[in-house]
């Protein structure tokens, strides 16, 4: 055997090792990411269910506009202490973490129209500015179609900062035009929330109002709730 195909021989058995190491590893790699990704999956859904479950509890206990004031959105509603904020309306939090305008449409039915509150407050689209639009319009003719007696408040897309939500900023304000541009095509409510939150100096949300940029703290709850109050207080009569 000549010395070119001993080494190429040597290199092939290299090459195979080589190879074989490397799958070894990404196996072992992927194996625990793929159980992980199946365990969060799974808590998602177990969350999403006990949460419409409470929903259609609630649902039953209350009669025809009995609740003032239903919250729908994702994180930032899910994660808002309504007593804390909000103590002098009936209020109801139909907010779950995580969701699009997609996942909101999908859960109308059970987290409002059922209810049938007096006004319901919606805050949507963090988790896809991008395609929002897509179907955010499908979501206010359910409105119109399913709650005709309901006062409807939509509220802007939030200011942002930190790595993650910060670059969103220019996005949110161009959605927002549109948002309140919805709001006055329907005769809806519309408050600005980017507006108070945005420091011009920074060009972000304003130190202090947010944990990581995007979710709010107790200031920042203080802040949204010191502009959804005002709108409330006119649609219930109660200035």
């Amino acid at each position: 055997m000549n010395k070119n195909k001993k080494l190429f021989m040597v290199l092939t058995a290299i090459l195979l090792v080589a190879v074989i190491v490397f799958s070894l590893i990404l196996f072992i790699k992927i194996i625990p990411d793929a159980k992980k990704k199946k365990e969060q999956e799974e808590f998602v859904r177990a969350y999403i269910q006990n949460k419409l479950t409470i929903y259609e509890q609630e649902n039953a206990l209350y009669g025809d506009y009995e609740v003032e004031v239903a919250f729908l959105g994702d994180s930032l509603t899910d994660g808002c202490d309504l007593k804390t904020y909000y103590p002098e309306f009936v209020t109801s939090n139909r907010g779950i973490g995580g969701d699009t305008t997609y996942t909101v449409i999908d859960r109308l039915k059970i987290s409002v129209y059922d209810l049938k509150p007096k006004v319901v407050v919606m805050l949507i689209g963090a988790n896809n500015m991008e395609t929002m639009f897509d179907n955010y319009e499908d979501i206010l003719k359910g409105f119109k179609d399913n709650l005709p007696n309901t006062k409807i408040v939509l509220c802007s897309l939030t200011a942002m900062g930190g790595e993650h939500w910060g670059r969103k900023n220019q996005i949110a304000c161009y959605n927002n035009v549109k948002i309140k541009k919805y709001a006055e095509n329907y005769g809806f409510e519309f408050v600005d929330l980017y507006t108070p939150l945005f420091n011009e100096k920074t060009g972000e949300v304003y130190e202090g109002l947010t944990t990581d940029g995007g979710h709010f703290t107790h200031e920042g709850y203080l802040v949204v709730s010191s502009q959804i109050k005002p709108v409330l207080q006119k649609v219930l009569n109660k200035v």
